[in-house]
């Protein structure tokens, strides 16, 4: 599996290649004028598909140095989606911060019935790149090496297709549902005003995220929250203790 990322790195930056790590201009400014690093201070370098090096900060030229060999983190199964009605304001922002912080693999805004934000056109291009963006900066955060995806807004319909067709079953998160389970690592949340009558007809799985009513962007960290706990047997899973 390789040596796990330092935690005490002082920050961590996304390159194309670890073994020769090129920063943005972006990048640059914020380890130098925003972190203000010394030299010598660790950074990780990571491509954001597993591989990653410790380096060194040296506060000129290229400002990171690799002190390490690029090491290569497999990707943690099963594979995470958490699907989430975007609502109003910058919670979509937050939701897709939290899901990245958890390990959650894929992030996928949802248009449903009763959605009161809808993205298309100009508008879902740009909603797509800040969400994006604040996925990368939150994985840089968390210190992961696998950015997770933050995938084209989809419909319910669509989104079920997509995972069946990938040998998987989607479940809705709702109050009626059953423990959530790894068998089932694609979950949906809903909007504010829940599912409608014909997503209901669906006939998808459901699962329950506890007794509470939780707002829409709650329950979407919930639902992360549960399936990392879970793949990191940090929880244990229901069905386990079912006689």
């Amino acid at each position: 599996m390789g040596a796990a990322v330092p935690p005490r790195a002082a920050a961590q930056v996304f390159v194309t290649d670890p073994a020769a790590p090129e920063l943005t201009p972006e990048d640059r400014h914020h380890l130098a004028r925003v972190l203000r690093l010394t030299p010598g201070e660790v950074v990780i370098a990571s491509d954001g598909h597993g591989a990653s090096a410790v380096c060194a900060f040296t506060g000129d030229g290229p400002l990171l140095e690799p002190t390490s060999a690029v090491t290569r983190h497999p990707r943690p199964v099963p594979a995470l989606t958490v699907g989430f009605a975007p609502a109003k304001g910058d919670r979509p922002e937050w939701v897709v911060q939290k899901l990245t912080e958890l390990g959650v693999d894929r992030i996928v805004p949802l248009a449903t019935d009763r959605s009161v934000v809808r993205w298309s056109g100009a508008r879902a291009e740009h909603a797509l790149e800040r969400l994006r963006r604040v996925a990368r900066e939150a994985a840089a955060q968390s210190r992961r090496t696998w950015l997770p995806e933050v995938a084209e807004p989809l419909g319910l319909g669509a989104f079920a297709n997509e995972v069946g067709a990938a040998g998987g079953q989607l479940v809705l998160a709702d109050q009626d549902g059953e423990p959530p389970t790894l068998s089932h690592p694609f979950v949906a949340v809903g909007p504010e005003g829940g599912w409608s009558d014909a997503e209901r007809a669906m006939g998808l799985a459901r699962v329950t995220l506890g007794d509470g009513v939780l707002r829409a962007e709650t329950a979407a960290v919930a639902a992360g929250t549960l399936l990392a706990g879970l793949r990191a047997s940090l929880v244990a899973d229901a069905a386990d203790h079912r006689t």
